[in-house]
């Protein structure tokens, strides 16, 4: 979810409209964007960067939740019979804090820069929850929580259910 939400929010920004083939992506992105790495995401997060999004802390704390996941991705046999030598959770809490880092920072500087009158003059920006990451959150809560935080979530979803 961090890496989809760093490559195609930016790829999105420099899109053109959309034509038989999906969408159609400004030269600029190629330009302004993949030509800082030639790895798309580090292209992207060095873009974001350059916005003054992130910054070299952020840059350190990507490439430790990508150590992470990918020791839980291909290590998972290990993982399970012995554990691993960092507290899951709190690799969780990086990823969630960097995602919540950028997407207000597309929500600061692009939907309230476009539309400011859609939001009150009062705004706690604190108390914003970015879509991504309320899922991923509700994920973490639900996989990696106590029982309670998952039943939570499970009497609410039932409830809106019986509502339709």
């Amino acid at each position: 979810m961090l890496k989809s939400s760093i490559v195609e929010k930016i790829e999105g920004f420099f899109t053109n409209g959309f034509d038989q083939n999906g969408p159609i992506i400004s030269p600029e992105y190629k330009e302004k964007v993949l030509s800082l790495n030639r790895s798309p995401v580090y292209a992207s997060l060095r873009w974001l960067q350059d916005m003054d999004a992130i910054n070299d802390e952020d840059m350190g704390k990507f490439e430790q939740v990508k150590k992470c996941r990918n020791t839980l991705t291909h290590e998972m046999l290990s993982f399970a019979s012995s554990g691993v030598d960092f507290d899951v959770a709190e690799a969780f809490d990086e990823m969630v804090a960097l995602l919540r880092k950028i997407e207000m920072w597309w929500f600061e500087h692009f939907e309230m820069a476009i539309d400011p009158e859609s939001y009150p003059d009062d705004l706690d920006l604190d108390q914003v929850i970015p879509g991504p990451v309320w899922s991923l959150q509700m994920l973490i809560d639900v996989s990696l929580g106590p029982k309670e935080e998952a039943e939570k979530y499970y009497d609410l979803f039932v409830a809106a259910a019986d509502k339709t």
